[in-house]
């Protein structure tokens, strides 16, 4: 079952169970879903692998506000949050292990023919949709740069 599916029938579950919070993220997420693909063009769908940047950007945002609502001491709001990430990473796919992730960079750097730090974008450019939701880019990000100044050619 794709992603979009998925989203359709958390909705229906947390509409059946009387979940709102889960309700209220599945609608947003389909918002943000239904938004990209009108800046898409028309009658366009997601891929899903964009659907799972969505996803991701979500996670993101809330990880991001989780510190901001300590500061201000509003626990409520914090586990709020804390809820939410918890369900948006549920639907991200499993999570690539250390020697998946390393054995994936290699090839496309490999692949992209890559032998400088001055080529890190090319690389993360193919990179990126193998990757989405199955790894944090930001880490990823950092064994690029680290594999190509390690190894130069």
């Amino acid at each position: 079952m794709d992603l979009k599916q998925r989203l359709v029938e958390e909705m229906k579950e947390g509409m059946k169970s009387g979940d709102t919070n889960r309700v209220n993220v599945v609608r947003m997420l389909r918002s943000s879903i239904k938004n990209k693909e009108i800046d898409k063009g028309k009658d366009a769908s997601l891929t899903e692998a964009e659907i799972l940047q969505v996803v991701t950007a979500a996670i993101k945002q809330r990880k991001e506000s989780i510190p901001l609502f300590e500061k201000a001491d509003r626990a409520d709001l914090v586990e709020k949050e804390k809820n939410e990430v918890a369900f948006l990473e549920s639907l991200l796919p499993q999570s690539l292990s250390e020697e998946e992730l390393n054995a994936i960079i290699s090839k496309v750097i490999l692949e992209v023919g890559a032998t400088s730090i001055k080529q890190m974008g090319d690389v993360m450019k193919v990179l990126q949709p193998l990757i989405v939701g199955r790894a944090d880019s930001k880490e990823v990000s950092e064994k690029v740069r680290a594999c190509l100044t390690q190894n130069p050619k």
